[in-house]
């Protein structure tokens, strides 16, 4: 052999490992979860007129739209903690968005006594995502891939944050249920600044997870980009706000402007995953699934209208009805999935981790469950048998269109509900709907499918054995007279009394609820509690209160400095019992007894004025007034947070118009 094919066969055995490498590496996964944006809020199935997302179309024409995608659970954090291990909220106990109060429940149980005007009694959900689970983010680093989480997390703080569950990084680090005071700097995430003042969140984020696909560009990732868009609270860049000012159709039941420029802000951070992938050379070997973690939010104010719309679906975020559970989904697989194809297959959250198994040819762990199932066969265009799917909720947040504590099963066009203990004799009761014919779940088709509804429900009776589901159970001491179900889907009613039970209020605010009021939950920002509900007259906040713990909150628009800080308001009240008012601090975690302050009312039904000092040791983010300890009504009025200086801060006027 000469010297010249010596050579070429030295630099041949060189190369040889390189090429091997870069043929074999497998291919990197992208999760991205965006938060609380619905089925109609995007431009993959005609139903928006004002929202632009044209790089979530673009990456529908790299892969495949599903068209009946559901999320676990209609609430983030329950979906959050199935897309990780395959498991149902039903099994895994997350049940609700809790995992940022202080308690730590790693173990569901059936709830406690609670007041005579609800059928059930809740069960007491799990509050962290504990790190024994073998979840996407271990099976992936277990095979290699370098693992890095950006944005939301809400499955708990340290030792239950991202970093404990197996990401190598973890930015902003942040166990709240969104963004931290806002969505434009400055933020008040403890040591995460902004790069540029007035920089939005999802900006920063697509930057730092460009960053760690640039520094792993050579091995495999697994990046968990889950998004604080949309989210409340409900502000953007002012220049997109006024762009969709100029072109929004009051008419439309999508209107508000802050929420269209939210919505392209979280568009334009897809855009950027999608550029950097195409800049590095890797998106044909790059995994990407596109989601959100429940149905568009219908129940917060944005400027006098709700902050979306889901239609034609029914109802949204919390609700059991398609607008709740049905969300955007597209997946993209280089070389399996034709490129702008489309499928109308069941599939939830559950079925992410097991397909990504699937897809990447790994194995799960040794008896290992999954309540999903692989939907890779589907994903290649090749036969796939349906299966049902299963979403359970045992809670009754006040929102509209909300139903009582339910399991739901979808198979095939059908769909049935099960609410639990509210029946006849504290039994349960159904809804059954055909999805293909009434895809806004008008028409309770119950009693013309006795048959189906049987065989539908042992489906479900069959899934909650399994998952050994903690179930919502019936209340012995249910007063039938404090409950209407008429009235069960109007914002607070059902919880709140029949109509017999709310004349026991006094008239003055039972009959001058304002239209705001009756539309959504929160009013002018302040969100009630369970125990009361909220309403606008004549320049007041009035809070009607069933129970033992009334209570408003609402998040700042900005960090407000705690110096000499206090909160003044007059309140008239016909209740009883001692107040208090609460604050989140930056970095402080949520409302605690710790960062609190006891106010003497006076509950005489006369204007008394009161000023609260707020001792709090950091930026205040977020505020919350506990007004007594029992029934009746209180109006709160000139409202506001002043400095040490009087210096109003923030004031709230509360307008019924």
């Amino acid at each position: 052999m000469n010297d010249l094919c010596r050579c070429l066969v030295a630099l041949a055995c060189f190369a040889l490992p390189s090429m091997v490498s870069a043929d074999t590496q497998p291919m990197n996964v992208v999760l991205i979860v965006a938060d609380d944006l619905g089925w109609s809020d995007v431009t993959l199935y005609g139903n928006t007129k004002l929202y632009q997302t044209p790089n979530i179309e673009r990456l529908a024409k790299r892969g495949m739209t599903f068209t009946q995608a559901h999320s676990a659970s209609p609430l983030c954090s329950p979906t959050r903690a199935s897309l990780l291990t395959g498991l149902s909220p039903a099994r895994h106990g997350i049940t609700s968005p809790n995992c940022h109060v202080p308690e730590v429940v790693l173990k569901a149980t059936e709830g406690d006594r609670v007041g005579g005007n609800k059928p059930s009694i809740l069960p007491n959900p799990v509050t962290r995502l504990e790190t024994h689970y073998p979840t996407l983010v271990k099976s992936l680093k277990a095979a290699g891939y370098a693992t890095g989480h950006f944005g939301k997390w809400h499955l708990g703080a340290a030792p239950y944050s991202a970093i404990e569950h197996g990401f190598d990084v973890d930015v902003p680090h942040w166990p709240g249920p969104g963004p931290a005071g806002s969505f434009v700097a400055p933020w008040a995430f403890p040591d995460f600044d902004p790069n540029t003042p007035n920089e939005h969140i999802e900006d920063r984020m697509a930057a730092e997870a460009t960053a760690f696909m640039e520094k792993n560009r050579d091995k495999p990732f697994y990046l968990n980009y889950w998004m604080f868009s949309v989210h409340a609270p409900f502000n953007a860049k002012p220049d997109l706000i006024e762009k969709y000012r100029k072109i929004v159709d009051k008419d439309s039941a999508q209107r508000s402007p802050i929420y269209a420029a939210m919505v392209e802000s979280m568009d334009d951070a897809v855009g950027t995953l999608l550029d950097t992938l195409d800049r590095l050379g890797i998106a044909d070997n790059t995994i990407i699934v596109f989601t959100s973690d429940n149905g568009g939010n219908m129940y917060n104010v944005v400027e006098d209208t709700t902050a979306t719309s889901n239609a034609p679906l029914r109802g949204g975020k919390a609700t059991m009805y398609e607008g709740g559970t049905r969300v955007p989904q597209v997946v993209c697989w280089p070389g399996h999935v034709k490129p702008e194809s489309r499928t109308d297959i069941l599939t939830n959250s559950c079925d992410v981790y097991p397909t990504l198994l699937e897809m990447l040819s790994l194995s799960p762990t040794e008896g290992q469950q999954f309540d999903g199932r692989s939907i890779a066969s589907a994903l290649q265009g090749k036969p796939f048998e349906q299966h049902p799917i299963f979403t359970y909720f045992p809670h009754d947040p006040p929102v509209p269109q909300w139903m009582p504590p339910s399991v739901s099963v979808h198979r095939g066009d059908w769909k049935l509900i099960r609410l639990f203990a509210c029946g006849e004799n504290g039994g349960d009761r159904w809804k059954l709907f055909n999805l293909r014919d009434d895809i806004g779940e008008e028409n309770d088709l119950v009693a013309e499918h006795p048959e189906l509804v049987k065989e539908l429900d042992m489906l479900i009776e069959d899934f909650l054995v399994d998952a050994n589901a903690v179930r919502p159970i019936p209340n012995p001491e249910f007063d039938a007279s404090t409950y209407s179900v008429a009235s069960e889907g109007e914002p607070g009613a059902g919880h709140f009394g029949s109509k017999a039970a709310k004349d026991k209020s006094p008239k003055s605010s039972s009959k001058k609820k304002s239209k705001r009021g009756d539309a959504s939950v929160s009013v002018d920002g302040w969100t009630p509690s369970h125990d009361c509900d909220v309403t606008v007259s004549e320049n007041e906040l009035v809070i009607e209160s069933v129970g033992g713990d009334p209570y408003v909150s609402t998040a700042l628009p900005r960090p407000v400095e705690p110096k000499g800080l206090a909160l003044e308001f007059v309140a008239e009240s016909n209740s009883s019992g001692d107040g208090q008012v609460f604050w989140l601090e930056v970095g402080g975690g949520p409302f605690a007894a710790a960062r609190s302050a006891v106010v003497e009312m006076v509950h005489d039904n006369k204007p008394h004025a009161y000023r609260v000092p707020i001792s709090a040791s950091d930026r205040v983010i977020g505020i919350r007034l506990d007004p007594s300890r029992a029934e009746g009504t209180i109006k709160l009025s000139d409202l506001k947070l002043v400095g040490s200086d009087g210096n109003v801060l923030e004031k709230w006027t509360f307008s019924s118009k």
